[in-house]
C-alpha cells in the first residue's frame, strides 16, 4: 500500500502553483494518481497537514525575505503540529538576482520550524548552478529543499524537478 504524500503550497502570482502541479505530475508518473494530494495552504488548519506523514511544502519568498501571506498566516496552525515521525521536503521559488541576499529564505524559516517541532527535513539539494549571495535555505553548503527561479532560470525547472523527485521519493521510503 502506498502512503499518500500531502503537498501544501501558497501562491500569489501562480508560479508556485504551476511548479507544484508539475511536481505532482512527476510524482504521479512514478507512483500513480492516488499517491499525492495537493492543497493550497490558504485557510488550511493544522489537522489538514497533521493527516500526512509525508509532506512537501511549496512556498515562494517575496522581496527582501518576506514570507508568502498564506504561509505567514499558517504559522500559528503549524506550531500546533507535532512533526515527530513526519518527513518534510521543501520546494521554494525565488529570484536569485533581484533578491540575491534573500533567495528562497522561506524554506530555511520553515525547515527550522519543522525541525524544532520534531520533523525530519529531507530533499536537500546542491547550491551549484545558482547565483545568489545568501539564503536562509542554505544549511551546511546545501539548500534544505529544491530552489526554483522561474524568473531567471526557468529553462532549468523541469530538469531540477526530474532530479529531485527520485531523491524525495527515496527519502519518503516510496522507492
Amino acid at each position: 500500500m502506498v502512503r499518500k504524500i500531502g503537498l501544501f503550497y501558497g501562491t500569489d502570482t501562480g508560479n508556485t502553483e504551476m511548479v507544484a502541479k508539475m511536481l505532482v505530475e512527476k510524482i504521479e508518473e512514478q507512483l500513480g494518481s492516488d499517491s499525492i494530494e495537493i492543497h493550497e495552504i490558504y485557510q488550511k488548519k493544522a489537522d489538514d497537514m497533521r493527516a500526512f506523514d509525508l509532506i512537501i511544502m511549496g512556498q515562494p519568498t517575496w522581496y527582501d525575505g518576506e514570507l508568502q501571506g498564506d504561509w505567514e498566516e499558517f504559522i500559528p496552525e503549524m506550531k500546533e503540529i507535532d512533526f515527530t515521525g513526519k518527513k518534510v521536503a521543501f520546494l521554494g521559488l525565488g529570484d536569485q538576482y533581484g533578491y540575491a541576499s534573500y533567495f528562497c529564505d522561506s524554506l530555511g524559516v520553515f525547515a527550522d520550524m519543522v525541525e524544532q517541532l520534531g520533523g525530519e527535513v529531507v530533499g536537500h539539494t546542491s547550491t551549484e548552478g545558482y547565483e545568489h549571495d545568501y539564503s536562509k535555505a542554505e544549511k551546511d553548503g546545501q539548500f534544505c529543499g529544491l530552489c526554483i527561479d522561474v524568473d531567471n532560470q526557468d529553462e532549468l525547472t523541469e530538469e531540477r524537478l526530474d532530479n529531485w523527485v527520485p531523491q524525495i521519493l527515496a527519502a519518503f521510503g516510496l522507492q
